[in-house]
């Protein structure tokens, strides 16, 4: 989720990656991972997120 509203710095990302290495793979976890915050906030706060919700959900239905 550190991604989905524009993220931290770039050193965040490597002490993360040093601490504890990515496997192959992380685009495509991290989206549809997001994809359950994302449908919250579509949820809670409207229509400004579906935008989001459809392009990740045409990657996995196309895919």
């Amino acid at each position: 989720m550190t991604e989905l509203f524009g993220g931290f710095p770039r050193e965040f990302y490597d002490a993360y990656r040093e601490a504890a290495s990515w496997q192959p793979g992380y685009e495509s976890r991290r989206d549809l991972y997001n994809l359950y915050q994302l449908l919250n906030h579509l949820n809670m706060f409207g229509g400004s997120y579906l935008t989001s919700v459809k392009r990740i959900l045409s990657f996995y239905v196309e895919n």
